[in-house]
């Protein structure tokens, strides 16, 4: 198998000079290259720039993916719309990482899986793009996308015993935030991107406050910014007029959640074993569930089978020497969807026979049968497939 990498990068909040845009190029002469973009699929060789240092310098957010199993997102902020001393609480190792950059944090979250292959079925392409709605969601407090990658960075331990030691079972969970049952589409892509199992998924989330207790009302929100102060307004409205219209938005909503956010009774916080445990017993009882639908569904189809079968063989007891003229008449036209048919209703004979229990006159025809005509093997080699 060759080798497949994709590499993507976004400039969100402020878009590259051409001076950025040269130093980029000298790092890549294939790649597609724009003011916000950098698009590029290597199928031989490597990229020679390190993503880090092109995060830290150009871009908010980067995307990566090999064919050998490794999924990579990275995602920049401002400190003072992600703060640092919280993003701690979410880090594990490689899997779910973040450093300062100047003013800026970046968070890398990542994803191994050697066993599994590339899925060629989704266009890479298409990825980051989907992705890419946490960002803004981590800069306006929603917490979601940060317990996710901490989440999934356990949950390779059920792909891979190697990743953790097991002194790790008795670590307990970040502060687990609201809205874990019901996530944004943004967030749904990036647990898949992570393979963040649903099970696992569905068991943090009962600890997870209903979103809707946090929702932002419209009605609040337009009383809370009109509150304001008038030269607090004017600058965020200059902000917004010379193209900060998407961190003005990202600053406010923050500021108000932060002001305006219920106090909300704080969970029991679970151990990694406690996730774990419960999530193999989650999926164990709906693979039992399953099993005894499948169980009952077999049951009733073989019910409604024999059923028919009952009515078809009364019928067939009504009209028996009918049903053997017929037999002659269709192994008589020597085709052989006609000897099919002649076997298919002998076959419900012959099971008429046992439940009347007529099994020796049944025989005792079907002998005559193939003595009549031993010398239509493809008629005998049926009846003997049919055990006639």
């Amino acid at each position: 198998m060759s080798e497949y990498q994709y590499y993507e990068f976004l400039a969100i909040d402020r878009p590259l000079d051409d001076g950025e845009q040269a130093a980029v190029r000298s790092l890549s002469t294939r790649a597609r290259i724009s003011s916000t973009g950098f698009v590029n699929e290597y199928h031989w060789g490597d990229f020679k720039g390190d993503p880090r240092r092109l995060m830290e310098r150009y871009y908010d957010a980067h995307l990566y993916v090999a064919n050998w199993g490794t999924h990579r997102v990275m995602l920049r902020l401002p400190c003072d719309l992600l703060d640092p001393n919280v993003v701690e609480d979410y880090r594990v190792g490689d899997e779910a990482s973040a450093w300062l950059a100047g003013d800026f944090i970046v968070v890398d979250f990542t994803s191994e899986d050697e066993a599994g292959e590339f899925d060629f079925d989704y266009d890479p392409e298409s990825l980051l793009s989907s992705i890419i709605g946490v960002r803004a969601e981590l800069a306006a407090g929603d917490l979601r996308p940060l317990y996710l990658a901490w989440l999934a960075a356990y949950g390779a331990w059920e792909r891979d015993e190697d990743v953790f030691d097991r002194d790790v079972d008795d670590d307990l969970e970040p502060p687990v935030p609201p809205g874990l049952g019901t996530l944004t589409a943004a967030q749904r892509a990036l647990a898949d991107f992570l393979r963040l199992d649903d099970d696992l998924i569905a068991i943090a989330a009962q600890a997870s406050p209903p979103l809707g207790e946090t929702a932002d009302d419209p009605d609040d929100l337009a009383v809370w910014v009109a509150r304001l102060p008038v030269a607090e307004k004017d600058r965020l409205l200059a902000r917004v007029a010379q193209g900060e219209a998407a961190r003005v938005r990202m600053e406010l909503l923050r500021r108000f959640r932060g002001d305006t956010a219920p106090i909300i009774p704080v969970p029991a916080r679970r151990t990694v074993a406690d996730l774990l445990d419960n999530t193999a017993r989650r999926r164990a009882g709906r693979e039992r569930r399953l099993a005894a639908q499948h169980a009952d569904d077999e049951a009733r189809r073989e019910q409604a089978f024999a059923l028919a079968r009952d009515r078809r063989l009364d019928k067939l007891a009504e009209e028996e020497d009918t049903a053997w003229s017929r037999v002659d008449a269709l192994i008589a036209t020597r085709k052989p969807a006609d000897y099919d048919a002649a076997v298919t209703l002998l076959t419900d004979l012959q099971a008429l026979a046992e439940r009347e229990d007529h099994d020796d006159a049944f025989t005792s025809r079907t002998l005559a049968l193939r003595q009549a005509h031993t010398r239509k093997p493809s008629l005998i080699e049926r009846f003997n497939r049919a055990g006639i």
